[in-house]
This record gives structure tokens, sequence and C-alpha cells, in this order.
């Protein structure tokens, strides 16, 4: 269903794909950002259902009809994110000004000695996470990824930094459950994405922006199976080159395993009432481009 630009480029265009990452790492941020004007203009142009799907979300976030404007700049937050998604995975996150929130919060969580899952989604980008992890040498950070979806640029990463990828869980990976245990167990910190249905089975609905919506229940599910406290992520790209990475205490951590379905459909409800609140105060952020809402 998503109508992500780096699938599209890949699959569409896969040596031009890996020449624009190589150009950025070879010419820097300030001179790469120049090519954001026209790949821009260019995806504003030739993706109708990218576009259909950022004017139906900024209706509803904004609360009026988005002009040519608000297309434009929500396009262009999105190209931002990519471009410095080639800087946060091969360890040039010095380009960036990364202010972090709730840091206290977060290691209040870590003292009960569980580890610490962060529920992420796709307001802003999921991959400023690493700079928490550059940030805390002694935290060990993982993230919860589909690789599947981006083969060009995962192999691509992976030979420019072995070691950010040794990171990654692939989601579709046969025990990445037991990696994401053991990663906590270990007292580390996990980030899962909450927000995209990968298995409508395992998906409950929420009000979200004045309808329903579908969202993911597996990652609640394991934070409860697991019994580990989990704080919501927000890695808000704010213009330029600033970031704000906000931590949330969201559940508490009981230590034991619980499995409950009401109390599954309840996180998942307070969990879109949150992404909701961000997604409002920052709609250009909001990198979902399809219909959130046929989910």
């Amino acid at each position: 269903m998503s109508t992500s630009w780096t699938r599209t480029a890949e699959r569409g265009h896969p040596v031009a794909y890996r020449l624009m990452l190589r150009t950025a790492l070879l010419l820097g941020r300030p001179l790469s950002r120049l090519f954001l004007v026209p790949i821009t203009a260019y995806f504003l142009a030739t993706a109708p259902r990218a576009r259909r799907a950022s004017r139906r979300f900024l209706r509803r976030a904004l609360g009026r009809a988005p002009g040519p404007g608000d297309l434009w700049r929500h396009f262009f937050y999105f190209a931002s994110t990519l471009l410095d998604r080639v800087y946060l995975l091969t360890g040039r996150q010095r380009a960036l000004r990364i202010a972090m929130h709730g840091q206290a919060e977060l290691d209040r969580a870590l003292a009960q000695g569980r580890g610490c899952l962060l529920l992420g989604s796709h307001l802003g980008s999921f991959e400023v996470l690493r700079a928490l992890g550059v940030a805390r040498r002694d935290l060990a950070v993982k993230v919860v990824m589909e690789t599947k979806q981006t083969p060009v640029v995962d192999t691509l990463l992976r030979q420019l930094n072995p070691e950010v990828a040794r990171t990654v869980i692939p989601l579709e990976a046969p025990d990445s459950l037991l990696q994401v245990r053991d990663s906590l167990e270990d007292g580390g910190v996990v980030g899962l994405l909450g927000d995209r249905v990968v298995n409508e089975q395992r998906s409950a609905a929420a009000p979200f922006l004045g309808r329903n919506a579908s969202f993911p229940t597996g990652p609640l599910h394991i934070a409860r199976r697991l019994g580990v406290p989990v704080l919501l992520f927000f890695g808000l790209y704010r213009g330029g080159n600033r970031y704000e990475i906000r931590f949330e205490p969201f559940l508490e951590g009981t230590g034991a395993p619980q499995e409950d379905a009401m109390d599954l459909g309840r996180d998942v409800a307070r969990y879109a009432a949150r992404l909701e609140e961000q997604a409002r105060r920052h709609p250009y952020n909001w990198f979902n481009f399809y219909d959130f809402w046929n989910g």
C-alpha cells in the first residue's frame, strides 16, 4: 500500500539510487540538499497516489484544504529526511542538530533492569533514533525494521557501515522476536514502528483524525508478553538540519507476562491519540504516503 519514494526509486532506478547515495556522501549535506528541489518537483509531478494521500491527510491534520505550498512542504520534508538517513546510517550525524527531550523518562524505565521498548511511527524520522546510540555509548540500541522492501539501500549501507547494520533486527527474520527478547534481557533499547499494519489479523481499529484507522497490535503485544516498559518515540524534523527527539512514558513494565485483548485495544487507542496530537502539531512530518483510512 505504501508509495514510499525509497521503494519507488530502488525498483525503478536502482543505479540512479546508488549514485544518489554515493553523491550525498561525496558532496556533503549542504550541496546535496540542492538536489532536493528537483527531486521534490519530480515526485510531486509523477506520484499521483502519494499526492492524493498527502492532500487527504493534510486536510484532516490542518483542518482546511491544503494548498500547493502545503503539498510541496510535505514532500520536501520527506525528501530531506531520506537524504539525512544516509548521514545517520553512516555515522555522519554531526551534520545534524539533534535535540533530545525526555531522557530522564528513558533512564527511569531502564533503571527497572528489563530494557525498554521505544514505540515509534512514520511521523518524522525513525532513523534519527540512531543518534541515541551515538549519544549514549553505554546503551545498546537496536531497531526492528522491514529490510526486504529496500534491498538496494540496505545492501549499500551495510557495505558503508557494517556496525550500523548489526543493530538492525529484520522484521521478517524467523527469530526476530527472540532477538528482541535477548536485546531487552541484556538491558538494551529496542525501537519498533507502531503505525503500519503488516498482518490485518494482528491489528485493531482506533479513532485517528476523525475516522477509524487500523493499527498493528504486534508491538504492544510483545511489550505486554515480555512485561517491559514502553516509551513513545518521536523523531521530528524541524527544517534545515534540525531534529527533535521526544520520549514519552507509555506503559510501565510489570515484569510479568500479560495477555489481555481488552488491554491491547486500549493501548492501541492511546497510541493513536498521542500520534494524532503530534500529527496535528507537525503535519508535514507525516510520511505514510497512502490512504491511511483504507486499511
